[in-house]
């Protein structure tokens, strides 16, 4: 399924092109079939079509009717409601309804077999429709919009809540297993939690041990922010790097590299120019009275070293396209804050290593993270705040230098005056 109006319209294009191509990939015998709303770009459908293979069913959005109920960022989910077409795909037997946050790791055909509905209890008490397999029926669609005409209690205001009430009684249903005879099953199942393994359930003890049901399908139900796809969430998320690995054998990051390829130059030229220039550009003196060198004009300049600072390792961080593979991300954010880096020291004539001491300190931290042999996710969380403590001094003491380099760069000029 997808619809336009967040701010993340494009990751979600990629995600779902990366999740059907896997499909594709492991064999899946079925058609890939997208729900899109009417106002999804022409060309992002022509490329789903043409050269992912999606059948694309265009819809008019539902009116979510709990929508006043939703608050700031929960927004974003206001058009989920719009997964109940899926009940309106009447040419299918069944459909495996799928979000576009999912990982698989095994060809699942064997879901086509469930029930009228089935899916998997994440929750203790609350099914998650990440992942559902439904019957197709033009009654059960028109008795939905029945419930949203009169507003049937939603808890969250979304696709999720609403479908928890139009099946409250699934925790009490029996555990699927597939018939070994191929046939299908008649009335509604819970799926094993191998079929929606949650990508906490990883962090825990990295890795997976989910002995109910096969290991077949990992969501990332986790904040926005940090879903797989974002170069950003590898290696906070060690799990990202999955995600990625299928993207790289399926769909490939042509998008980015023209970002990627414009901003390495752009960063180099930064470094050539700044080293060739002559250091004096903010020479603190700047052929000031000493009586008008203050406490006050002190306080500005050392202000101005902070902001700059802040704005070296900032701006990089914005500019990096979203869904690029994290190692070119990582790349590209160390290459641009080393760059700009070299800009502040320069600039203000401050000692290059005080200025790099931050770059230093979150290459680091990247190798603290992403290193393979932890034994679990306690040990490698203990072992990041021990790094980030032992880090606080050094990132202090540098600050410090910086300071003291300027001072004592004014005392000097105001002596030479």
């Amino acid at each position: 399924m997808m619809y336009m109006g967040t701010p993340r319209d494009y990751e979600f294009y990629v995600a779902v092109r990366v999740m059907m191509r896997s499909l594709a990939r492991i064999g899946a015998d079925a058609d890939r079939v997208l729900i899109a709303s009417a106002d999804v770009p022409a060309d992002w459908i022509r490329a789903m079509r043409e050269e992912d293979g999606m059948r694309v069913v265009f819809v008019e959005n539902l009116k979510n009717p709990y929508e006043s109920n939703l608050g700031g960022i929960d927004r974003r989910f206001k058009l989920t409601l719009n997964k109940l077409y899926a009940w309106t795909l009447v040419d299918y037997e069944r459909v495996v309804m799928i979000d576009s946050d999912n990982i698989f790791l095994q060809n699942t055909d064997e879901l086509f077999q469930c029930g009228q509905f089935c899916a998997v209890f994440i929750n203790p008490c609350y099914f998650h429709t990440g992942l559902f397999v439904l019957q197709p029926s033009m009654g059960v669609f028109k008795g939905m919009l029945h419930d949203l005409e009169i507003g049937r209690d939603n808890s969250d205001g979304a696709d999720q809540g609403f479908l928890v009430g139009c099946f409250p009684d699934l925790l009490d249903k029996p555990m699927f297993h597939p018939p070994e005879n191929g046939s299908n099953l008649n009335g509604t199942y819970r799926l094993p939690l191998g079929y929606q393994m949650d990508a906490s359930y990883y962090y825990l003890k990295l890795h997976w041990h989910v002995p109910c049901g096969p290991n077949s399908v990992i969501t990332f139900p986790s904040a926005p922010w940090f879903k797989p796809w974002y170069w950003w969430s590898w290696p906070i998320l060690p799990l990202g790097l999955s995600w990625h690995k299928q993207r790289w054998d399926d769909l490939g990051y042509a998008a980015e590299m023209p970002v990627i390829l414009m901003e390495e130059v752009m960063y180099a030229v930064i470094i050539t120019i700044t080293r060739l220039a002559k250091p004096g550009m903010t020479k603190l003196c700047y052929n000031r009275r000493p009586e008008k060198q203050n406490a006050m004009v002190q306080g500005l300049i050392k202000m101005s070293e902070i902001v700059a600072m802040l704005i070296a390792n900032d701006i990089p961080f914005f500019i990096i396209p979203r869904t690029v593979h994290p190692i070119m991300g990582w790349s590209m954010y160390l290459f641009g804050t080393f760059a700009l880096g070299v800009l502040v020291s320069n600039a203000f004539l401050l000692p290059l290593l005080a200025v790099l001491t931050t770059w230093i300190a979150i290459v680091g931290m990247l190798f603290v993270m992403a290193f393979p042999w932890y034994n679990g996710g306690i040990a490698r969380v203990l072992a990041i705040f021990g790094y980030a403590f032992c880090s606080a001094p050094f990132l202090w003491a540098s600050l410090v230098k910086a300071f003291h380099f300027v001072s004592a760069a004014m005392y000097a000029c105001s002596n030479h005056d």
